[in-house]
């Protein structure tokens, strides 16, 4: 598998293109935002002669969502999210608004993304990881095969995500970390989503908020 980061929007949100030898591909947390990061995305996918098969979100906050309703409208594929966060797709225009960004809602239909489901691309495979905390439907997405975890606004490289915000829960964070990644090969590549990447075994070791796990 081979995977392309954007950094896109005021936020600096990551979006992921992940692919492998096939051709197909998936796009992951596309929050780009305007004309001109969009075209980023759709000429790098051109380009390489990509297939998108998946648009994949890892939660539904808005600065992962600016160009949902671009990125689906343009290659048609399935749109996959938690379910937990459904809710958190009607609020994005609110903030938004209050951040003086303008944001086109999605308008489209959203397949569910459940705790332990494998999605294939190509002749790759994820396995979607449940880790509510950040937001009520957060996920990660675990490539064993490359041994890779987008991980969202879960952990970050030195950090872990916000749970100040409308359905946040820090001790719920910390029991998705503590079961669902901790427990991982410590080789495997975290992927965030904001920031630097990382390995599970660094956070394990050196991340101030899971320290006393």
């Amino acid at each position: 598998m081979e995977i392309k980061t954007f950094y896109f929007n005021p936020l600096r949100t990551c979006c992921y293109v992940a692919w492998d030898g096939t051709g197909e591909c998936v796009i992951i947390d596309p929050g780009c935002y305007g004309d001109r990061e969009f075209a980023r995305l759709e000429d790098f996918v051109r380009q390489r002669g990509l297939n998108p098969v998946m648009i994949l979100l890892t939660h539904a906050h808005f600065d992962h969502t600016l160009g949902l309703e671009k990125t689906a409208g343009r290659w048609k594929v399935p749109v996959m999210l938690n379910p937990g966060d459904k809710d958190l797709m009607v609020t994005s225009g609110e903030w938004c608004r209050e951040l003086g960004l303008e944001f086109k809602p999605f308008t489209g239909k959203i397949a569910p993304l459940e705790d332990g489901q494998t999605l294939t691309f190509g002749e790759t495979t994820l396995e979607v990881l449940s880790t509510p905390g950040h937001t009520p439907g957060g996920v990660c997405l675990l490539c064993r095969g490359d041994g890779v975890l987008f991980t969202g606004d879960t952990l970050f490289a030195g950090s872990i995500g916000r749970t100040d915000h409308l359905g946040g829960d820090y001790d719920q964070l910390i029991d998705s970390i503590t079961r669902k990644i901790i427990p991982l090969d410590g080789e495997t590549t975290v992927l965030p989503g904001h920031g630097p990447s990382s390995t599970v075994g660094y956070e394990r070791a050196t991340n101030p908020f899971i320290q006393n796990i």
